[in-house]
């Protein structure tokens, strides 16, 4: 049936507008065909139980025989004590194979004979009457590993950092934007490099070189200085977070994972082998799992905690002596990445000028690729320089060396990067922060419009009461409603302070004008929204100063009886929205990803226009474009 089923397979090649005669198809696996890789395996399977027989494998120093042969796919690897035992497993292999109507390929295969712990060429060894070449002077390749005479991992080192060089280079003079460039590092040659640090014994000292190396090109692809932080680069809990991965730090994680997979292996010829991964003096991947197990042991006596307003239940907590196998084997790897975010972070804080970002209570400001392609290479650049605070500012460049002056052109006082962007006295009496104040109320204000003219029935009805489930039914599960401000009346007027001085609706007599307020006659109900876009430091103190502002007109309209909410909001100058953003838009009706899109908006509005405030920080005439 299987010879009927094969047989009369026939094919032809089609080049241009030529095309060959039929020929028999006599060779190969036929593409979706299922019965071919069935009848390989069986093959394949035939040949390494066939050569069982005649040796058991070589005795390791943990007094375990290894199998004397070892297949992968196509590929077979023969180990034997004697050179007499690999004729006797060769000459099995070579009469199951000729049975079969199969050929080896001895000139893609290479034999090594130790004698005495030293390569020799005394013997030679045949397979179907083809002599098999030595590995001396001969290496060869295989499951991505390159095999030498030198039995060391030396050379490959060598041949490790001169592709990754070739490779980064090829990146930069590839012509495309810096922002391409870091694309392609990141998924294209990173997972590459990790599996070469991974097959090889490379001293982590060596992979920490190699990320310097990259380093430096993904700095002049972003558009920063040399001198800027690595943790800028990687961290995943500063301020400001980049879709990057850090080369030392996927080294450790799967030299981590390798050492748990060969362990925790359910073949106890690989489990108890005593197989070392050996990664350098610096750091030792065996000891890394035994402290990152060490640590998840802990938590498990310490137990789930909450942190700030989170209830019991609130998040998964996975026990490490209820997970499996793998389960483990995810955890130590976010423990180990974990342990790598903490040198991090405490390296940052170490630094008085690019770490000021661990003085903010912000939330934090994660950088996608889709966000990446939108912005211009120069807003990019100018983002990660003024977060870490390395823009040539007037102080900076006079610590650098390059100015004698370290004042601002402006005002004359001290040229810091917060006096330009926040604290000069002259910019502000131009306008210039009254510009950048406004651009922000703009997008603030378009977006509680279209939030506004959104059709509502009337005022929200009490939630239905506890619904029971009687024994053998199931609970129909509804989506949870999310209660706004907005639903309190079908009707709401808006006044915005842009374009036109805003006068306070006609409840109380005030001089003060908030930047947005928001009302309905209907059922007596006021909204006042003051914006302020201060530096990152200052957002609490302008919080508190802008409450403190304002709460006495809201006592008098409370007096008149009116309900009313009053929201200080506040967007950094750098584009960090605070949290009291984030609270104002879920009072509104804002939630999931229409109020982190509003999120974005803000923050993108706030740093596009400081942006351009810094370019134009040294012409003394100023008008708002």
């Amino acid at each position: 049936m299987i010879m009927s089923y094969f047989g009369g397979i026939q094919l032809r090649f089609t080049v241009g507008e030529s095309t060959t005669e039929w020929q028999d198809l006599e060779k190969g696996i036929v593409t979706g065909c299922t019965i071919s890789p069935i009848l390989f395996i069986m093959e394949m399977n035939i040949i390494i139980k066939a050569a069982e027989r005649k040796t058991r494998g070589p005795r390791i120093e943990s007094g375990i025989y290894q199998p004397a042969n070892r297949g992968f796919m196509d590929d077979l690897t023969i180990t034997t004590t004697t050179h007499i035992q690999a004729r006797w497993v060769l000459s099995a292999m070579e009469e199951v194979v000729t049975w079969a109507r199969m050929q080896f390929k001895p000139r893609k295969s290479r034999c090594m004979i130790m004698r005495n712990g030293r390569l020799s060429r005394q013997f030679v060894l045949k397979v179907q009457e083809e002599e098999i070449p030595s590995i001396i002077g001969s290496p060869i390749k295989c499951l991505g590993k390159w095999f030498d005479d030198t039995l060391s991992d030396s050379q490959n080192h060598k041949n490790t950092q001169s592709q990754v060089r070739q490779w980064m280079k090829k990146i930069h003079k590839s012509g495309l934007p810096g922002k391409y460039k870091a694309w392609i590092y990141q998924h294209g040659m990173l997972p590459r490099l990790t599996w070469l640090l991974l097959l090889y014994e490379i001293p982590t000292s060596t992979v920490e070189g190699l990320e310097k190396m990259v380093n430096g090109y993904l700095r002049k692809w972003l558009g920063v200085p040399p001198s800027f932080t690595s943790v800028g680069l990687y961290s995943c809990s500063a301020e400001l977070q980049l879709p990057f991965k850090s080369v030392v730090e996927e080294f450790k994680v799967a030299k981590c994972r390798l050492v748990m997979t060969l362990r925790d292996s359910k073949d106890v010829k690989i489990s108890e082998a005593g197989i070392q991964t050996r990664t350098g003096r610096k750091w030792s991947a065996s000891t890394a799992v035994g402290e990152a197990e060490s640590m998840l042991e802990l938590k498990d006596i310490i137990g789930n905690t909450c942190v700030g307003r989170q209830g019991v239940g609130f998040s998964h907590f996975q026990q490490w002596e209820k997970a499996n196998t793998q389960e483990r084997r995810q955890m130590v790897q976010k423990e180990i990445r974990r342990i790598e975010e903490e040198r991090r972070r405490g390296k940052s804080v170490e630094l008085s000028k690019q770490g000021a970002w661990t003085r903010w209570n912000l939330p934090e400001r994660k950088m996608t690729w889709a966000e990446i392609w939108r912005m211009e290479p120069f807003r990019i650049s100018f983002l990660l320089r003024s977060v870490y605070d390395t823009l040539p500012s007037p102080v900076n460049l006079h610590q650098w060396g390059l100015t004698e002056d370290p004042c601002c052109k402006l005002c004359g006082g001290r040229g810091t990067m917060a006096h330009i962007l926040s604290g000069c006295k002259e910019a502000l009496r131009q306008g210039r922060y009254r510009w950048r104040h406004d651009n922000v109320l703009r997008v603030l204000a378009d977006i509680l419009e279209v939030e506004r003219r959104k059709k509502r029935t009337g005022v929200r009805t009490n939630q239905a009461g506890i619904k029971f489930v009687k024994p053998g039914e199931k609970a129909t599960v509804k989506p949870r409603s999310t209660s706004s401000i907005f639903e309190r009346a079908s009707t709401w007027e808006m006044k915005v302070d842009l374009d036109r001085k805003l006068v306070f609706p006609g409840i109380v007599e005030t001089t003060l004008r908030p930047d947005m307020v928001i009302w309905t006659e209907q059922s007596r109900h006021l909204i006042a929204i003051e914006l302020t876009v201060p530096w990152e430091e200052g957002c609490e103190e302008a919080h508190e100063r802008k409450k403190a502002k304002y709460d006495e007109l809201m006592e008098k309209c409370r007096s008149r009886g009116w309900t009313v909410w009053l929201f200080p909001v506040e967007v950094g100058c750098r584009g960090f929205p605070a949290e009291s953003v984030w609270r104002t838009l879920q009072s509104i009706g804002l939630t999931g990803r229409a109020r982190a899109t509003a999120i974005r908006r803000l923050g993108e509005a706030a740093e596009r226009a400081s942006c351009w405030l810094w370019h134009k920080r040294d012409e003394p005439m100023w008008k708002p474009t």
